[in-house]
């Protein structure tokens, strides 16, 4: 019995020393070399200190800053650990809130948010992007309508002209992967980023 054991558990731990180590190895340093900022996970710099990561989203709050999407991430209640509370873009917490279309509460925060981004731009329609989450929580794009939309908020806050920030956005925006894959996009922190530099 020992002779046909012998070689199933000596190919069970060849196996596991290829898939389980060094492939991940070598992946994990070809990528390294080959796409080193994307290795590192894409963390944007200013002033020699990282603020953040072009794949993860941030919370904006402020009139002066594009705001992302919704998150509906959580994190455990520091004065209660048995219960949860908002913590927008925790990269620990990834997930949607599971709220389907018959939820009261779903319903509610969209018809706030709704209300609220329609009083920053009455003439316009609100893109559905800026009252729905993603199905991560983090997503860090938002799409060209939802930054052109915000357009008039930013550039009052900045007193810049409206066609300033919006030559802003159009410069910002990514198109689909390839020509393809995709929607149009534009990346919430960099867009902010450009606008910091501008407002100098």
């Amino acid at each position: 019995m020992l002779r046909e054991i012998r070689p199933a558990i000596l190919i069970l731990l060849l196996l596991t020393a290829i898939t389980g180590l060094a492939y991940p190895l070598a992946m994990t340093a070809i990528a390294g070399a080959i796409f080193p900022k994307q290795a590192q996970g894409s963390l944007i710099e200013k002033d020699g200190k990282v603020i953040g990561s072009a794949l993860i989203g941030q919370e904006f709050k402020e009139d002066k800053y594009f705001h992302g999407r919704p998150s509906a991430t959580l994190a455990p209640d520091p004065a209660d650990p048995t219960k949860t509370v908002s913590a927008p873009y925790n990269a620990a917490s990834s997930g949607g809130s599971n709220l389907g279309p018959t939820s009261k509460a779903l319903a509610d925060r969209i018809k706030e948010d709704f209300a609220k981004l329609k009083t920053e731009n009455p003439a316009a329609p609100v893109p559905v992007d800026l009252v729905t989450t993603s199905g991560s929580g983090l997503d860090p794009d938002i799409s060209p309508e939802g930054a052109l939309f915000q357009v008039p908020r930013v550039a009052k806050a900045r007193n810049l002209p409206d066609a300033r920030v919006r030559e802003l956005v159009v410069e910002h925006t990514q198109g689909r992967m390839a020509g393809l894959l995709g929607e149009p996009r534009v990346n919430v922190l960099a867009l902010n980023l450009a606008l910091d530099e501008i407002s100098k």
